[in-house]
């Protein structure tokens, strides 16, 4: 789906294939079909954010302002991946790959 497969490469972070190499699909069904990602972003940081508190609070016991700040930082060190991860679960709302049946 991404030209770059590494999400750290901010450059080209947003670099996108024009068509699904399998099935021919073009990506970008209208100009702003990516806005929605936000939405899907925001409910995937927030699973990223429980997650880093519940390791750093109830497993790794620490206080509130250190929990606060592993939340803080997770939530920008994993940012690329999130982003990424929120277009192709946004995407996937509204295309499905199936892959064709072949004849035995």
């Amino acid at each position: 789906m991404y030209k770059e497969q590494n999400p750290y490469k901010l450059g080209r972070i947003f670099q996108m294939h024009e068509r699904c190499s399998h099935c021919n699909t073009k990506y970008k069904i209208e100009p702003s079909f990516f806005y929605g990602a936000m939405y899907v972003s925001y409910g995937v940081g927030i699973a990223f954010a429980v997650a880093a508190f519940v390791i750093g609070n109830l497993i790794l016991k620490f206080n509130l302002l250190q929990s606060f700040f592993i939340i803080v930082g997770t939530l920008i060190v994993f940012f690329p991946v999130i982003l990424r991860l929120s277009r192709n679960i946004w995407i996937n709302l509204f295309m499905h790959y199936g892959k064709k049946k072949t004849a035995s």
